[in-house]
């Protein structure tokens, strides 16, 4: 009994740390210590508030029977951990499932990959469970496909379930010859492969920033003045002071908005190739700190004659031109539709099909602005130009470029500049590349996904489409069922369409949770499969990216040296949190009691 109440003492101080993403250890775990590291200290925290733990904890407990050491700490971990896989295996089952793999180097310079599961639960939901984190030797597809296989064999997992995987894009996962996804096709042809559709948008605006030489010198200026006025301490303190100073002025004449979560503290962004929506960030920034941005530089050119005055004078000059303020207005009215498109790619939910349309929507809208959207950004430009005091030029007449000879450069206006050689030019980029990055889109598989929608009653639906479809999982639909689904097909759609409960659905993913909510996924049993197969594929590797996110948490500068074990068990734990919290002690007790032969019994 005593046993029992030591060791439920020390799971419950291990569920709290994992919860809350915290170290373990101490520097100093002596007796004489002021802080011998929140294990210890939780556990006498315990103690020192209940009788009944202090009397079977600590000094009280046997020595060679305490449950501090390191190594049963990482015990009972593993066995947390241990105990929210086998919940998020026993969910999945013999269900079909996809893969998201991605790899990234942690603090300690060593390649980690992490992996997630996309499946559809009982009740018709997308489920993605991160299942955790393996260090890898070196990122060649043959050492990420062995770790794949490792991890299939130690959690009974086949590739004949298999219908999806999806990655970020880079050379050794989509190679055609070599590359992971190709390693994986051949050990199961129906896995088929989806390109992360969040990298792809934000390659789209990286490539755009960089076709354009005058795009590309707006964010090689944005970022030098990021890097100038958040150069020392001071100026940070100066930039908040400025922009606190005009919220009270603009409260004070009562044209601002206020509310809750209104007007936080917040800072210049700098963009980042690699980081999603970051380039809309930075526009954001810009602009809404703009004033105060000039006000800073201003105090530095003012404070000293030196080389940062003369930068900073340099950076203020052109920031104080129409010519660039037309660039971030007119970057942030094409990143602003494609921002909202990338925050709803990131869903864990989100269906490959909404995504395809996602996209064409997003085109449709570039498409609109770029024959109707110029007059309105001119008018917004001008009104900002005008706030600030800076020239507008005359649309009319000649543009020059400072710095340039006019002896033979063409003659041509500043409206041809702005609007042919900028607007459309780089919105027509924006389409190119967005035409090029998606080109899956047309592919004759998701094509045919698209006609399982139930928006507008069904309107996209095509038997013979949706018979193509199944005939791509050649392993889920023999001849006899294809021909079963050929007849299930038209009183499907009979049924769907006159049915008030499927009249007003969006998506695929809720069309699979209606159908198991009314219990029409045992009729159509064929064309749920089908629905099923169609939620598998992935579309982000949003919830991989996540993993890697709380990894910098886990894993930080004071705890750069923990195990590979330790790291993974403490990572899916802590992003699994609604699973483990789920999990009982005594679970989690009798999986410690027989990983290893104890001194203790229960």
């Amino acid at each position: 009994m005593a046993y029992r109440r030591c060791l439920i003492a020390s799971i419950k101080c291990t569920k709290f740390l994992l919860r809350q993403g915290l170290s373990f250890r101490g520097n100093d775990e002596s007796a004489t210590s002021s802080n011998r590291g929140n294990y210890l200290e939780l556990l006498q925290f315990l103690a020192d508030n209940d009788e009944k733990v202090k009397e079977v904890v600590l000094e009280n407990a046997p020595g060679n029977l305490k449950l501090v050491a390191p190594k049963i700490q990482k015990d009972i971990v593993n066995a947390c951990a241990g105990e929210t896989l086998d919940v998020i295996m026993s969910d999945l089952k013999d269900r079909f499932f996809s893969i998201l793999v991605d790899e990234a180097r942690d603090i300690f310079v060593k390649e980690q990959m992490a992996m997630v599961l996309r499946y559809v639960d009982d009740k018709g939901h997308v489920i993605e469970r991160f299942v955790g984190v393996q260090h890898v030797t070196d990122t060649t597809s043959s050492s990420l496909k062995d770790a794949i296989d490792i991890f299939f064999s130690s959690n009974g997992l086949s590739f004949s379930k298999l219908r999806g995987q999806g990655y970020d894009g880079a050379s050794n996962m989509r190679g055609e010859l070599k590359g992971l996804k190709t390693k994986i096709l051949r050990e199961q042809p129906c896995a088929y492969y989806v390109h992360c559709f969040a990298h792809q948008l934000q390659l789209a605006l990286v490539a755009v920033a960089k076709k354009n030489i005058d795009i590309a010198s707006f964010f090689t200026t944005t970022n030098s003045v990021v890097n100038h006025v958040g150069a020392s301490c001071k100026r940070r303190d100066a930039l908040r002071a400025q922009l606190q100073e005009e919220l009270v002025i603009a409260f004070e004449n009562d044209c601002l908005i206020t509310g809750r979560g209104l007007h936080q503290e917040t800072s210049l962004k700098c963009a980042g190739d690699t980081r999603w929506s970051s380039h809309y960030g930075t526009i954001i920034s810009i602009i809404s700190m703009f004033s105060s941005v000039i006000h800073v530089l201003q105090m530095i050119i003012d404070d000293n004659p030196n080389d940062s005055a003369g930068e900073a004078n340099k950076i203020q000059r052109e920031m104080l031109t129409f010519q660039f303020v037309f660039h971030p207005f007119l970057m942030k009215a094409i990143l602003g539709l494609t921002n909202d498109v990338s925050q709803a790619l990131q869903k864990k939910d989100q269906e490959i099909v909404n995504a395809m349309a996602l996209v064409k929507s997003c085109k449709e809208k570039l498409h609109w602005m770029r024959n109707n959207g110029f007059d309105a950004l001119v008018e917004e430009v001008s009104s900002f130009c005008d706030k600030h005091h800076i020239d507008v030029p005359n649309m009319d007449e000649a543009f020059v470029l400072p710095g340039r000879s006019r002896r033979n450069a063409p003659i041509k206006t500043n409206r041809h500049h702005y609007r042919v050689e900028l607007f459309i030019y780089v919105i027509d980029e924006q389409l190119t590349e967005l035409d090029d990055r998606f080109n899956e889109v047309n592919t004759e598989l998701l094509i045919c996904l698209a006609c399982l929608s139930p928006n507008d009653s069904f309107v996209a639906f095509d038997k013979q489409k949706l018979l193509r479809l199944a005939q791509f999982y050649p392993q889920d639909f023999s001849d006899g069922d294809l021909l079963a689904l050929d007849d299930q097909l038209e009183l499907y759609i009979h049924y769907v369409s006159s049915s008030s409960d499927f009249s007003d659905l969006h998506g695929i993913g809720d069309l699979a949770k209606k159908m198991v909510e009314t219990r029409m996924h045992r009729a159509f049993n064929y064309v749920y499969l089908l629905i099923t197969l169609a939620l598998v594929l992935p579309v982000a590797t949003a919830s991989v990216e996540r993993a890697f996110s709380v990894m910098n948490i886990i894993k930080g500068p004071l705890r750069n040296k923990m195990g590979d074990q330790w790291l993974s068990d403490s990572l899916l734990v802590y992003v699994e949190k609604d699973v483990f919290d789920c999990i009982e002690n005594e679970a989690i007790m009798l999986r410690f009691q027989n990983m290893n032969p104890r001194r203790g019994q229960l």
